[in-house]
């Protein structure tokens, strides 16, 4: 059963890549994603605020609060919290490249256009065989437009394009006024891959405490269908390949995210509770899910559940949404 892809230039056995997670920042966890059946791995972020706070002392914004109330500023972590600087994630990616033979892709995440975005031409020169540009934004002040957050976002991929050679994915959130327009001026500004969709990971609150406390639940199977929705509708829109990314725990989600649009699959959540063995699993229920009903290639299924033949891609949504409205019983 041939299962090869091509996912940012990198030829790939298979399109089920290990995502950007803890597990990452471990050696030994990544030689065991390769082992596990990995196409290919994507280290954790570097994220802009290691970078400026090695060289101003302070993590970036964290004055924003200074005006509000005091529990504010437990909304950001500690500076003692991330697991590796600047330096010592670039020795990581060395090591990882030594380490394994599948391609490896850094992860830098940020939200301002600055001197920060030259790790990404440090990451090319360790060695990083692509990089994913993780656009992590959440736009709460009332005076900034829509417009204004998205030219900040392009500033930085055409910043990171113009920098490197290496081909770069951007990973994005839903929370886009348009998202087909975004998306399609992301592949003007060059981008390489797109990547559906960032998890904004909610805190709780303490009423007791009065604090505010970082919550992380890992996804399941029904986050896929945001990804599903999305890939479906840019497939034909799109001349850069889509990866997805959140929800990615069966065979059978794996084949719906290809006949999505998908071209590469990544895996988080699903790694975390079961290890590296559950990209194997994946990997081996997708071959067999296709040999059963007689596909050849992914090639012949990727897109066959996208909306490229649908005229009205708006009126479609509109359709399913009233249906699934009617159609409740109690």
């Amino acid at each position: 059963m041939n299962l090869k892809t091509t996912y940012l230039g990198l030829e790939l056995e298979h399109p089920v890549i290990a995502g950007a997670s803890p597990l990452g920042a471990d050696l030994d966890a990544v030689r065991g994603l390769e082992d596990g059946g990995a196409a290919a791995i994507i280290l954790p972020s570097l994220f802009e605020e290691q970078i400026t706070r090695e060289e101003s002392g302070t993590l970036y914004d964290l004055n924003s609060s200074a005006e509000s109330f005091a529990e504010a500023t437990s909304y950001f972590p500690r500076v003692d919290e991330t697991v590796l600087g600047p330096e010592s994630y670039l020795n990581h990616l060395r090591k990882v490249k030594e380490a394994v033979r599948i391609p490896v892709i850094g992860s830098l995440n940020g939200v301002t256009n600055g001197g920060w975005l030259e790790y990404a031409v440090k990451m090319e020169k360790t060695g990083a065989d692509a990089l994913e540009l993780n656009l992590y934004y959440l736009a709460t002040n009332p005076l900034e437009t829509a417009d204004t957050v998205e030219k900040r976002m392009l500033e930085i991929v055409r910043t990171v394009k113009s920098s490197v050679k290496i081909p770069v994915a951007v990973k994005l959130s839903p929370f886009f006024s348009s998202l087909a327009h975004f998306a399609k001026v992301l592949q003007g500004a060059g981008a390489d891959a797109v990547v559906l969709f960032n998890r904004f990971y909610q805190p709780d609150l303490d009423i007791e405490d009065l604090q505010v406390v970082p919550a992380l639940e890992l996804s399941t199977s029904a986050e896929l269908r945001l990804r599903l929705r999305w890939l479906a509708l840019l497939y034909s829109h799109l001349d850069v390949p889509m990866a997805v990314t959140g929800g990615i725990h069966t065979p059978e989600d794996a084949i719906k995210a290809t006949m999505a649009g998908a071209t590469g699959i990544q895996m988080v959540s699903a790694t975390l509770k079961h290890g590296p063995g559950a990209i194997k699993a994946v990997r081996k229920g997708m071959a067999e899910w296709m040999d059963e009903h007689e596909y050849e290639s992914l090639s012949q299924m990727r897109g066959s559940l996208s909306l490229m033949k649908c005229p009205n891609p708006q009126a479609f949504e509109r359709a399913n949404y009233m249906r699934v409205l009617a159609g409740w019983k109690g």
